[in-house]
């Protein structure tokens, strides 16, 4: 792996975003429009982490290779950060989507909480770059108990964010790499590459329709680029299709 100044972070500002689950990720990270919304003012202490449970490891053998596998565990992610705005919409994340309004306008607690449903997507802007993570389906609710301990800091609501898998995807949530370019051309090879250097694979087939093949005309046998899905394509000569070239 080369070395790339470009992929480097410090976080500088950020957003915590929901949206109705299933909505995509804004081509625009950094002016994304409805439905996506701000949850509001977080924590700059406690910026953001992500905590895992499950993910052991079990080796199984034979009485020939007493370590032929490695079995691991399913394993569950919790994304969190502490939301420093306390008005309804920040107190039903934390205490439940089913707290009701009560009629002076406060916010009742419900004996049996239910969590959030909702995409979820957190942008960190650092200069020119900005890095995010994208979750289509996520349950939100409280991940720690609320304290108030002075009377000089912003009171918090600890909140957890756990990515499920929304439809037929493979993936739980998304992550935007740093220091890449848009690919605007791809060279026929086995596999493949793009340019210009360094640019990133285009995430699908139909991602990959602007990009300009070389050479234009039908790539030969067995030649193909391997996309940000990891399935192969190839250039028939009149468009991109699936697969290395036949």
């Amino acid at each position: 792996m080369p070395i790339n100044d470009a992929a480097t972070l410090v976080v500088g500002s950020g957003n915590y975003l929901t949206a109705p689950t299933g909505t995509p990720m804004p081509d625009d990270l950094l002016v994304p429009v409805s439905p996506w919304q701000n949850v509001g003012h977080t924590s700059l202490e406690d910026v953001f982490g992500i905590t895992s449970e499950g993910g052991e490891a079990t080796t199984i053998g034979t009485l020939q290779n007493k370590s032929l596998r490695t079995k691991y565990s399913a394993r569950t992610e919790t994304m969190t950060f502490t939301l420093q705005q306390l008005d309804a919409a920040a107190l039903r994340l934390y205490f439940g989507a089913n707290a009701p309004i009560l009629p002076d306008g406060s916010v009742g607690v419900p004996a049996n909480p239910q969590p959030t449903q909702a995409a979820f997507m957190a942008v960190f802007i650092d200069g020119e770059n900005h890095f995010a993570f994208y979750v289509p389906k996520a349950e939100i609710y409280r991940n720690d108990d609320m304290a108030i301990g002075d009377t000089e800091s912003l009171a918090g609501l600890p909140l957890g964010v756990k990515p499920m898998t929304f439809g037929s995807n493979s993936w739980t949530y998304a992550v935007t790499p740093l220091g890449g370019t848009v690919a605007t051309g791809a060279t026929a090879g086995i596999p493949g590459s793009f340019t210009p250097a360094g640019a990133v694979a285009p995430a699908n087939l139909a991602e990959l329709a602007s990009v300009i093949a070389t050479p234009s005309t039908a790539w030969a046998t067995g030649q193909y680029v391997v996309l940000g899905d990891s399935s192969k394509a190839s250039w028939s000569g009149s468009a991109w299709v699936t697969d290395p070239a036949a």
